[in-house]
């Protein structure tokens, strides 16, 4: 072997290890809660009484879970009480293959929770027991840069903008993924039953959603932030710098929105037991496929690539609304590809 063959392969090596150190994970910053799903109804001396069972949830909390089960590397950053309910959550993540070194504990404050309530169509309606929790009293001198070391991908959400304090802190988290060079994804995920009024300040929301690379919307949504032209507020989106909008429609086709193209791509159809989680499925779907990527923001500018992910995304979530739950309904990658033939 020469000398040009031995430059040949350092050079070779160099190249693969450049790649492998920029293969990321994801970041998912916000709130890990219990959702107590209404699992029926039982009579005792003729009152109807719910049942509910324990799930593991909170749609940051889920993205993650969503992206290690699928394979990948997802951190959880946020803080749960030092109760029955946060322990559960800190071991669920665990369980699920999630890095909790900076899930925090708070000694007093209680976890928040989530009552579910399913219409005949496997629709949520959502009542918050969230006041004061450990999730919407972190503080920035939390937050840390370690957060985001290992990570190509930071990922929030909007319910840790309910009040000026939270909000505070979750700018402050954007502000310093943005300074450690990572991809920005924001599910605006609105619960208008959060927010002291009762509705939600879209002002405030699109301030994180022009600072955001990636954006997803459901349709409603998207209608709610968007209160105009809707292509007057996509333009507003791309000229903010914001690189591509997902906006999901339930059943219908997801619309991929860059710059420069705008698609749709319909989802598989599937039989819905349980539709919570299955948008943090989808866009942790999305988020595993870009943190695989040697360069993640290259491959969110590039159309066909995110139309592929948006693909293989839309069958994930169906998989996931195929069962009840959060955590426990997101794929296996090998289930995915054994599940695509059929489709």
């Amino acid at each position: 072997m020469d000398s040009r063959d031995v430059a040949g392969l350092v050079a070779a090596k160099r190249t693969i290890l450049g790649r492998l150190r920029a293969v990321g994970g994801v970041v998912c910053f916000g709130e890990a809660l219990i959702d107590f799903l209404n699992s029926g109804q039982q009579e005792q001396e003729g009152l109807p009484l719910n049942r509910f069972t324990q799930f593991p949830g909170g749609a940051p909390a889920n993205v993650a879970v969503a992206v290690a089960g699928l394979g990948g590397y997802a951190k959880f950053a946020g803080q749960v009480g030092d109760d029955t309910f946060g322990r559960f959550l800190l071991g669920a993540l665990q369980h699920y293959g999630v890095d909790t070194e900076h899930t925090l504990l708070h000694p007093t404050a209680a976890t928040a929770l989530a009552f579910v309530f399913l219409d005949p169509d496997g629709e949520r309606h959502f009542s918050f027991r969230r006041n004061g929790t450990a999730d919407v009293i972190l503080q920035s001198e939390q937050v840390m840069d370690e957060w985001f070391q290992g990570c190509s991908i930071a990922h929030y959400c909007s319910n840790t903008l309910t009040d000026p304090h939270i909000a505070r802190v979750t700018q402050d988290v954007v502000s310093r993924a943005r300074d450690n060079n990572l991809i920005l994804s924001f599910d605006v995920n609105l619960r208008h039953n959060l927010w002291p009024s009762g509705a939600v300040d879209a002002d405030t929301v699109n301030e994180l959603v022009f600072q955001s690379d990636l954006v997803k919307f459901s349709r409603e949504e998207f209608d709610y932030l968007c209160s105009g032209d809707p292509d007057d507020y996509l333009q507003a989106c791309f000229s903010a710098g914001v690189a591509a909008v997902l906006i999901t429609d339930g059943a219908e086709p997801v619309t991929v929105a860059t710059p420069d193209s705008h698609v749709s791509v319909g989802p598989p159809g599937t039989q819905a037991v349980d539709t919570t989680g299955a948008g943090d499925a989808f866009i942790g779907a999305v988020l595993f496929g870009l943190s695989r990527e040697a360069d993640p923001a290259a491959g969110l500018r590039d159309a066909a690539s995110l139309r592929r992910l948006v693909e293989f995304a839309g069958r994930c979530g169906a998989l996931a609304v195929s069962r009840q739950g959060a955590f426990p309904s997101f794929p296996k990658l090998d289930e995915v590809r054994q599940w695509l033939p059929q489709r």
